[in-house]
C-alpha cells in the first residue's frame, strides 16, 4: 500500500519489453540505446548532406549519355546508319526521298554560288552589269521555282507507286528542303551517285 509507484510502473514495462519484442515502443519508454555523441551526430548529418554529390553524379552521367547519343547520331548522319538517325530522317519513305533528290541535278543546290556571282556583278559600278545581275536574279528564282514544282510532281508520283500503303505526308517537302542544300553539305550524306536510280 505504501509502496512506490515508480517501481510498479517500471516492472511491467520491463516485462513487456522482454516478452513481446514485436510490439511498437511506447513513446514514454526508454529508447534502449545510448544517445550518440555530438561528433557522431555531425558526421551522420554530413553524410546526409553529401547526398547531393550523387545527384551531381547522376547529372554528369546523364550528360555523358546525351553526349554519346549525339555522337552516335552524328556518325549516323555521316554514314547513313538508320538506327541512330533523327526521327525526321528515319523510315523507308524518307530514305527514298533523299536518294531520289541526291540522284539528280537540282537548280536550287547551285543557288549559293550563283548568288555570290550575282552579288559581285551588282556591286560593280557599271550600269550594264548591274542590269544583267538583276535579270540573272529573276532567271535564277524562276528556274528554282520551276525545278521545285517538277521535282515535287515527279517525287509524289514515285512515292505513290513505291509506297501505296504507307504515309508519305511531308516527304515531298523534306526532299525539296534537301534539294536547296549543296550536295556535299547535305546530312545524312548522299548514298547514291548522280544519275543512279534509287
Amino acid at each position: 500500500m505504501f509502496r512506490s509507484r515508480a517501481k510498479e510502473e517500471k516492472a511491467p514495462a520491463a516485462k513487456v519489453g522482454m516478452t513481446d519484442s514485436k510490439q511498437t515502443r511506447d513513446p514514454q519508454a526508454p529508447k534502449g540505446r545510448p544517445t550518440p555523441k555530438r561528433s557522431e551526430a555531425q558526421s551522420q548529418r554530413r553524410s546526409v548532406a553529401n547526398t547531393s554529390m550523387t545527384r551531381k553524379d547522376a547529372a554528369k552521367r546523364q550528360r555523358d549519355e546525351r553526349r554519346a547519343a549525339m555522337e552516335r547520331q552524328r556518325q549516323a548522319l555521316a554514314g547513313g546508319d538508320e538506327r541512330y538517325l533523327p526521327a525526321r530522317d528515319k523510315g523507308p519513305v524518307r530514305k527514298f526521298a533523299r536518294d531520289w533528290i541526291d540522284s539528280r541535278f537540282n537548280v536550287a543546290e547551285f543557288f549559293l554560288p550563283m548568288a555570290v556571282v550575282i552579288l559581285v556583278l551588282s556591286m560593280v559600278r557599271v550600269g550594264a552589269l548591274q542590269s544583267i545581275a538583276l535579270l540573272l536574279w529573276l532567271v535564277v528564282i524562276v528556274l528554282i521555282v520551276l525545278d521545285a514544282i517538277v521535282s515535287a510532281v515527279r517525287l509524289r508520283k514515285q512515292l505513290a507507286e513505291r509506297f501505296p500503303d504507307q504515309n508519305t505526308k511531308g516527304a515531298t517537302r523534306y526532299a525539296l528542303m534537301r534539294s536547296l542544300q549543296m550536295r556535299r553539305l547535305r546530312l545524312p550524306k548522299p548514298q547514291v551517285k548522280r544519275g543512279e536510280r534509287p
